[in-house]
């Protein structure tokens, strides 16, 4: 499974760089809005600091103007991925790019057969939204899982990114179901690497070993 970093956040992509658990970043038009007008270079700085693919999303609408959008963008780094959400206007789109050799992740996938399709076309990633499913009582854990099973059915090569993660038990159950990659942004990370046995657990073995009045481990 790759873990992917969903933000365009430059301080945080550099926080979370040096642990070698990030294997990828994932930004969209909302995420680039909070970090400055600058757009072009928050997006060169982000492809540098990540080794994997870094996902950046176009903002025409025509489908002329997306398909010229695409390409200037996968001119910026080895490593972009050229996000477009799904339309069916899009699909000729999509399926030009992808004969072109220009990798594309298909975001805003709310159903099964939204994914089947743009899988057929051999895009790169596909990005089903778990929480937005949730949002409006559909079980997007329950998408996913049928996303996969398409995928694996199929032997589609199209990796399947679990987007729009909130909390824990999305990110634990998109890894069980054996997902290829899972996009979550910091605060979520934060959450993990701050369980409250795991502290409670520390506070005991740093009083336990206080109460040997040692100082160094090996001496």
């Amino acid at each position: 499974m790759k873990l992917f970093l969903d933000t365009a956040n430059r301080d945080l992509i550099k926080k979370w760089v040096p642990t070698n658990l990030i294997d990828g970043v994932t930004t969209n038009p909302s995420l680039l809005s909070k970090e400055g007008k600058n757009i072009k270079d928050v997006l060169l700085d982000i492809c540098k600091m990540v080794k994997g693919d870094v996902s950046i999303e176009v903002v025409k609408k025509e489908p002329s103007d997306v398909y010229k959008q695409a390409k200037e963008i996968s001119k910026l780094a080895k490593n972009v991925v050229v996000k477009i959400p799904f339309q069916f206007e899009y699909l000729p789109v999509i399926s030009k790019l992808v004969k072109e050799n220009i990798k594309i992740n298909v975001t805003l996938i709310f159903s099964v057969i939204q994914a089947t399709l743009v899988a057929k076309l051999g895009v790169k990633y596909i990005s089903p939204f778990i929480g937005r499913l949730d949002d409006i009582d559909i079980p997007g854990l329950e998408q996913l899982e049928k996303i996969m099973l398409i995928k694996n059915n199929y032997n589609y090569k199209s990796e399947i990114i679990a987007a729009s993660i909130r909390n824990v038990m999305h990110m634990q159950e998109a890894i069980l179901m054996g997902t290829d990659v899972v996009t979550i942004p910091p605060s979520l990370l934060d959450k993990i690497f701050t369980h409250p046995l795991t502290m409670q657990g520390i506070e005991k073995f740093d009083s336990d070993w206080k109460k040997l009045g040692k100082k160094e481990l090996l001496k």
